[in-house]
């Protein structure tokens, strides 16, 4: 038992001296800045183009990403997300809106619940487009631009999400600003703000790499056919 007291009263290899302990602080600093930079990154890049439904801009498609379901219900971040997106529409600001999400299994299923939030809310069904292989944020922003067709959009997320949710679909082809659904600064805000952090790696890799999507498949022409509709007299 004393000599395991004794091991364990030992410092880390290195920690032993002034010098040894100065390099473990150095790379401690160094190791994160680079876990820390890409979240910089998506900060200062997408500096200006993060935006409130009362100040967004136009555009002809808002694009809204999964937040997980309750029920089969939508979360209620989810909710808040459609919520955004539904003033979009009602103050023509975007005349389609583009829900992508998870759908995975039979049992689970985000894009319906989502279109049926909206529709139930008076959207009309004709221009809310369904997209049920949106696996992630690379995934959503991939296959809006190669099989929808979407080119401009306003995205709709949270804010601890919209700037990287705004730097994979500017990587993917997407002319985009970003609505910032607000919410209480409570433990879930705090959760997901701390998963943005290994996030932003991952949206650094993605936006260099530019790997295909989970499931690319063949073009759909649901927001074409609904931007038609809206441009109809």
């Amino acid at each position: 038992m004393r000599r395991a007291a004794a091991r364990l009263k030992r410092p880390l290899p290195g920690l032993g001296d002034r010098k040894g302990r100065r390099r473990w602080f150095q790379a401690a600093v160094v190791f994160s800045a680079v876990a820390l930079a890409p979240s910089a990154w998506l900060w200062t890049a997408q500096d200006g183009r993060v935006r409130t439904v009362a100040d967004a801009p136009s555009a002809p498609v808002a694009v809204v990403f999964g937040a997980g379901l309750f029920d089969g219900e939508p979360s209620p971040y989810l909710a808040h997300r459609l919520d955004a997106a539904l003033s979009l529409y009602q103050q023509h600001k975007v005349q389609a809106i583009l829900v992508t999400g998870d759908n995975s299994t039979t049992d689970y299923d985000e894009t319906d619940a989502m279109r049926d939030y909206l529709t139930e809310r008076g959207v009309p069904a004709q221009r809310v487009v369904g997209d049920y292989a949106g696996f992630d944020t690379w995934d959503s922003c991939v296959r809006a631009r190669r099989i929808f067709g979407v080119d401009h959009a306003l995205l709709v997320s949270q804010g601890f999400h919209v700037r990287r949710a705004l730097a994979l679909c500017e990587a993917a082809g997407i002319e985009s600003h970003a609505v910032a659904v607000d919410e209480p600064r409570n433990s879930t805000w705090y959760y997901g703000g701390l998963r943005e952090i290994p996030g932003a790696g991952k949206a650094a890799l993605d936006a260099l790499l530019r790997p295909d999507p989970t499931f690319l498949g063949e073009t759909e022409t649901g927001v074409a056919r609904a931007l038609a509709d809206a441009a109809r007299p």
